[in-house]
């Protein structure tokens, strides 16, 4: 079977290597190197299991610019380009998965269509309106950044917004291409399937603010917070993981999927998803308070990634502190590896670590790395258990 992926970032780039194990799959992208090292079986993105894949296992996979040559004969075509909440605007920029639902649609390909981008609740009837298709459904992807096939090999459960005979043949497909066996799978309307997505990361964004104001508390009080996690945790309804502390949720899915759910409550009562919105501005103005009691006239940020073994940094909750911090007129410094340019954010990027960590009076770190032991005195971090 020929399969399509558009976009190939960590959701694309996964799927498609987990379906060419079994199938012919095209990607497809907008950018020429991205495509080219696909091509020459060299990951793009920085992931463990993509990366061994590529280069050691026998894949039906190749790269293309050319839309038209990977929707072509496409059973499926995965769409998994990248959307945005756009908070000046208040809504889901989701034009680059309708740039490829037009594509489909002029072309008059039988073919269906499986959103894996998130998206607003509603968007595939909204689609199925607007331009007058059937062929289209949403299926949910939970993945880790850096652990996406990982997380299609193993996952937890596969959820196809369809009951249908070609949501079931698509479901199979996953399942064929992972080596997990026994994968729960559920089929519900797309309406639901869109609504299960925005709930479970706005779940696991409630579970990182709540130990993050866990830890705030500690702090100020002059608590022990790892006690306190640790001892709360030992009730079996709460339990002992996704609980270290940091400085707020970011990264791809959380801060948008967040905000999108809140604007889906138009007119609906609530009180915690707001919060939960609010909670993460304010952890980043309590980590900056912080920081500014140290009285630094220098501050380094060690990493603008997210998570260890991670070369993605958009939307990292870093980002807001290092705006709150340039409003208090500190200078700040940046070590980022995976940076060539000289500035970031009109900060200035030192990327030899023995230069950074000598000219920073204090260091933030979201996550607490080997390499910043010899400096660990300058070292500010909420990171208790050196994991994400």
């Amino acid at each position: 079977m020929k399969i399509a992926v558009a976009g190939t970032g960590y959701v694309g780039l996964s799927i498609a290597t987990l379906l060419s194990q079994n199938n012919e799959v095209v990607a497809l992208d907008i950018i020429q190197e991205k495509v080219d090292m696909i091509n020459n079986k060299v990951s793009p993105i920085k992931d463990k299991e993509i990366e061994d894949f590529l280069k050691n296992k026998k894949l039906n996979l190749r790269a293309t610019l050319d839309y038209k040559e990977a929707f072509e004969g496409a059973e499926y075509i995965v769409i998994s380009t990248p959307t945005n909440y756009d908070d000046e605007r208040n809504f889901f920029d989701t034009s680059s998965v309708e740039d490829i639902i037009q594509k489909v649609k002029a072309m008059n390909i039988n073919t269906t269509m499986v959103v894996k981008s998130t998206i607003p609740v509603g968007f595939i009837n909204a689609m199925k309106q607007k331009y007058k298709i059937d062929n289209i459904m949403f299926s949910p992807e939970f993945l880790r950044e850096g652990k996406a096939l990982y997380d299609n090999l193993y996952p937890s459960r596969i959820i196809v917004g369809e009951k249908s005979e070609r949501a079931e043949k698509f479901a199979e497909l996953l399942k064929e291409g992972a080596i997990k066996k026994d994968i729960v799978v559920k089929y519900m309307d797309s309406t639901e399937a869109e609504a299960v997505k925005l709930f479970a990361n706005t779940y696991l964004a409630l579970r990182v603010a709540y130990f993050n104001e866990l830890d705030t508390y500690a702090e100020i009080k002059g608590l022990n917070t790892k006690d306190i996690i640790e001892g709360v945790g030992l009730d079996p309804r709460i339990g002992d993981h996704y609980n270290n502390p940091s400085f707020g949720y970011g990264g791809y899915c959380l801060p948008k999927d967040t905000k999108q759910l809140l604007a889906n409550y138009d007119n609906v009562p609530q009180n915690l998803i707001r919060a939960i919105v609010r909670s993460n501005r304010t952890r980043k103005r309590h980590i900056t308070e912080m920081i500014m009691r140290k009285n630094p006239d220098v501050v380094g940020i060690y990493r603008l990634t997210m998570k260890t073994d991670s070369d993605n940094f958009r939307a990292s909750a870093i980002q807001g502190i290092i705006e709150r911090l340039k409003e208090e007129d500190v200078e700040i410094i940046i070590y980022e590896p995976t940076l060539k340019a000289d500035t970031f954010n009109g900060c200035k990027v030192v990327n030899d670590f023995e230069e950074f960590s000598e000219d920073s009076d204090v260091i933030l770190a979201n996550r607490f790395e080997n390499i910043l032991e010899s400096v660990k005195d300058k070292v500010y971090t909420r990171d208790l258990y050196s994991r994400d």
